[in-house]
């Protein structure tokens, strides 16, 4: 990238697509920057042009480089797997140029055009111009190389000008391809490895996306999507999908089955009814529709070139199959569709060279940039079109919204529409070669495209893009909503909504995806969907980083028919069971760590919301089915939005307490205080019973600045002021909730609940601050996402509870002492070395006999001698015994209330009450070391 930079500047671009100079037209050549240049060159400075001006600068840059990129690295595998001559390689390491400039030098040459092979001749006559000569030879030899040309196309006749002038000297590009230590000769030899170095040549893009903020445009969608999805997690997905389909049809075979080392066994034999049947291997059809660099794409090649050596084909046969009739690809990005292209005819040629000459290509689409026609295209063909045109017409419409949709357009067409189209191509596939029809190459790629997009499948299997709403176009958001209206929160849910339609009766359908879906109340009627209308087969559920990226994931495998009472497999791992060097999991799946289960579905419909809680107990089932919702007698509410934090929010110090409306118990009353300032509830860091109070917000004159502020939403404002206890709804670990007493207004992050009987309170707060409430929450949100809708199913067993209420009562009063002890409180009195006096003497000696009586039994008598008030040592140590005191007296009640509710709830079998240290949410500072 920075090389063509540097060459778009030498040659006067300047960065917004202006020029400083442009060359001149004299007699049969030009003049530019003071040198003569030859007629070739000016006219491609002037297609140059044209394409900056059309385009951007840094679209043109972006191609530039990664043409270069993409056919260098290309060539470099090609000959490290004997299907090319070793053309970039050094004539020796003091002569940096390469092979190809070298043979050309003696009159050795790849086949090019007369203009460009009189320019190479008049360049050849000095040697000092190697770069150029390197140029012109590498365009013609990726013209002439018959896989470099099918998998990436023609070069632009501009690009040749936007090589790096320093890709051959030592240090640059070629020198690195040629010398590189990191990519290891067996990698070479793997059809990923150009895959990966895609992964890491959009990486900073990616990131670059990320950090924007809105609407991901078109261009940017691939960068923002694709994920590479790990060799074994592969694998999985494609024998249990197609192995599976293929062992379904023929029981007896067991020297593949040994190979699929990740194929899983049913629990309970699949019925006749439910296993999809085929006669022939070239009827099953395979596809991944959005295929990234072809990873997957390479897996099943793999496993259906094994199926037709086992059935008795030749190699050349069974490559030719599989390419013509089972495997389909289709992308968004058309770079990705070349490189796995390039991977799939690479893997061909390595089991048989014959396909070095590219006279079969695999079937990988992209989707189109330009409005086209079908019309031409027919009439070459087909004389009449009949009632079938206007159906098809309305599918290729669709088409010009492609790039924005991908795979999820939905084509009304009938099952005629889609005979003529695939007599339209087989008609064009036999005659393409003749002139007359080679201006309907995109036409057809439209008409194949369509074809792809509404066959049904034996298998379809993908690593689906992810894209929340947030970053979706207006026109991708509208078409979701009308499509995909169950699926539309996200992408690749809307994606796997497609692919199950799109599988046949008894197929197979495979994604690796965000575990989003499986809890979210989002999802929720797309997870009863799914569980009432197919079953799923087998599941991994992966914690974060198992795939590269921060957050859980699931691998799934669901079979396109009803359950009837099977049971799937469920297996978790997290990052700690895979082994990093090699990518591969220790041992998969996973059955000792408690999260390893054969489950029936319809069970997870036990769970409020259906969760996929695969690992949750039968007792905790009961305890959902037989206890009242928590909404029964609080409601959860998110609150403000003030579109404006920085407007509209201060820190309390920020502002004269005489213009603060402290304590205010409703709306009324706080609007006619005529105080500006009010408390609010901003969420916060983690921390149990009292606290984060530390922001004001201006609701002046009842908010009448936020309430006509555009953005602002206003929700719940008849809760605005009470008592409540408040949670943060984004959590990097446990749930932690708090008292915030009345004159409070809150936000989406501090979402609260608001009990219907304030003599609830305590138990309540019990409840939800308890280790029962946090396993419930690991069945209703183990995203760290807690919603109000999941806190309201959680199961609440109320009783008139002394001890429990008692407990909460203290628990509230010690973090509240805690809190105001600080100057960051409001309510801070004192230095608290200056509150200790006798009193606090006095309190730490009686804390002393206790603790004593309750580690040995024995009561002690401890005589106080005079206190030194005048010591600041011991002050000092009278204020660490009192912490160190309250500390553990807060620890003592949280393991008591988890006693407690463990008992109600009958959960001893699972939980245990213990609490480490570093949860009790005092001393957050660092004031008192507690070990």
């Amino acid at each position: 990238m920075q090389g063509v930079v540097h060459r778009l500047s030498a040659l006067g671009f300047l960065p917004d697509g202006s020029v400083t100079e442009e060359p001149q037209q004299q007699g049969g050549g030009a003049t530019f920057m003071g040198d003569t240049v030859t007629q070739d060159f000016y006219d491609k400075w002037q297609s140059l042009r044209r394409a900056v001006t059309e385009r951007s600068m840094a679209e043109v840059a972006e191609e530039a480089a990664y043409t270069w990129f993409n056919r260098l690295v290309a060539i470099r595998i090609l000959v490290k797997n004997g299907l090319a001559s070793p053309v970039l390689e050094y004539e020796s390491e003091d002569v940096l140029v390469p092979l190809l400039v070298s043979e050309a030098r003696q009159g050795r040459m790849p086949e090019m055009d007369a203009d460009s092979m009189s320019k190479l001749t008049e360049l050849l006559d000095d040697d000092s111009k190697t770069n150029e000569q390197f140029a012109l030879l590498i365009v013609a030899y990726c013209h002439e190389n018959p896989i470099i040309n099918k998998c990436f196309g023609r070069i632009s006749d501009y690009t040749e000008l936007l090589l790096p002038t320093n890709i051959l000297t030592e240090g640059g590009f070629v020198y690195l391809l040629n010398h590189t230590e990191f990519i290891a000769e067996e990698d070479f030899r793997s059809p990923e490895l150009i895959g990966w170095l895609y992964q890491f040549y959009i990486s900073e893009k990616k990131d670059e996306v990320f950090a924007k903020k809105g609407k991901f445009e078109a261009d940017e969608i691939p960068a923002a999507t694709q994920i590479f999805t790990p060799n074994w997690i592969v694998k999985y997905m494609v024998q249990n999908t197609v192995g599976r389909i293929y062992l379904d049809n023929n029981p007896y075979e067991t020297e593949l089955q040994e190979k699929w080392q990740y194929l899983v066994e049913p629990a309970e034999k699949p019925s006749a009814d439910s296993v999809l049947k085929y006669d022939e291997l070239t009827e099953l059809r395979v596809a991944d529709l959005a295929c990234g660099s072809g990873h997957i794409l390479n897996e099943c090649f793999d496993l259906l070139y094994d199926l037709y050596i086992a059935e008795g084909y030749g190699r050349g046969k069974a490559i030719e199959n599989i390419f013509r009739h089972n495997l389909t690809g289709v992308d968004l990005d058309t770079r990705a569709k070349q490189l796995a292209t390039f991977a799939l005819l690479l893997k061909a040629c390595q089991k048989d060279n014959a396909f070095a000459d590219a006279h079969c290509l695999p079937r990988v689409l992209d989707m189109p940039e330009k409005e086209y026609s079908l019309n031409h295209f027919f009439g070459v063909f087909m004389h009449d079109m009949g009632e079938h045109s206007s159906t098809l017409l309305d599918a290729v419409k669709l088409c010009n919204q492609a790039r924005d949709l991908g795979s999820i357009m939905k084509f009304d067409i009938t099952e005629q529409d889609r005979k003529d189209l695939a007599f339209c191509i087989e008609r064009w596939e036999q005659e393409h070669e003749t002139h007359e029809l080679n201006h309907n190459a995109n036409d057809v790629t439209i008409a194949k495209l369509i074809l792809a997009l509404t066959e049904k499948y034996h298998a379809l299997i993908a690593n689906p893009p992810y894209m929340g709403r947030g970053h979706m176009t207006k026109e991708l958001c509208s078409y979701l909503d009308q499509n995909y209206p169950t699926t539309k929160a996200d992408l690749f849910s809307a994606f796997m909504e497609m692919m199950l339609e799109r599988t046949l009766g008894n197929g197979k359908t495979a994604f690796i995806t965000m575990e989003s879906w499986m809890f979210l109340s989002s999802f929720e009627k797309f997870r009863k969907y799914i569980l009432g209308n197919y079953f799923i087969s087998s599941m991994g559920h992966f914690g974060w980083h198992i795939i590269g990226i921060a957050f859980g994931t699931a691998m799934t495998i669901i079979d396109k028919c009803k359950s009837n009472g099977r049971k799937g497999e469920y297996s978790y791992l997290t990052i700690d069971d895979v082994d990093r060097t090699k990518n591969v999991p220790f041992v998969f799946p996973k059955k000792d760590n408690g999260r390893y289960a054969n489950v029936n579905q319809q069970d997870f419909e036990k769970i409020p919301g259906a969760p996929i809680g695969y690992w949750v107990s039968d007792k905790v089932k009961e305890i959902f089915r037989s206890n009242l919702a928590l909404s029964a007698v609080c409601s959860p509410c998110v609150g403000l939005q003030t579109a404006d934090n920085a407007r509209f929010l201060r820190l309390w110090s920020e502002v004269d307490q005489s213009r603060i409306g402290f304590g205010f118990a409703d709306a009324a009353s706080a609007a006619r205080s005529q105080k500006k300032w009010f408390p609010y509830n901003k969420g916060g860091a983690f921390r149990k019973w009292y606290g984060n109070q530390e922001f004001i917000v201006n609701w002046g004159n009842d908010g009448f600045e936020i309430k006509n502020f555009k953005g602002s939403v206003i929700r719940n404002p008849n809760t605005y002021f009470r008592e409540c206890f408040s949670w943060s709804k984004i959590s990097a670990g446990n749930i932690a909730f708090r008292k915030f007493p009345s004159g409070f207004i809150y936000d989406v992050a501090g979402t609260s609940l608001f009990s219907i009987d304030e003599i609830l309170n305590p138990f309540v707060l019990g409840f939800v601050n308890s280790l029962v409430t946090r396993h419930m929450l690991a069945t209703l949100s183990p995203t760290l996402n807690f919603e109000v809708g999941q806190i309201a199913k959680l199961p609440i067993n109320l009783q008139n509870n002394n001890t429990i209420n008692d407990l909460v009562e203290m628990n509230i009063s010690i973090s509240k002492k805690d809190w105001d002890a600080h100057e960051t409180s409001w309510d801070f009195e004192t230095n608290p070395l200056l509150a200790v006096d006798e009193e606090t003497y006095i309190d730490n000696i009686h804390h002393e006999i206790e603790r004593h009586e309750k580690e040995t039994g024995e009561r002690i008598c401890i005589d106080p001698a005079a206190p030194e008030l005048d010591s600041l040592e011991w002050r000092m140590e009278q204020y660490k015994q009192k912490w160190e005191h309250l500390f553990m007296q807060l620890h003592e009640n949280e393991e008591e209330l988890n006693r407690q509710f463990i008992d109600i709830y009958g959960l001893q079998d699972e939980l245990t009450p213990d609490v480490p240290l570093d949860e009790i949410t005092i001393l957050q500072q660092g004031e008192v070391s507690i070990e």
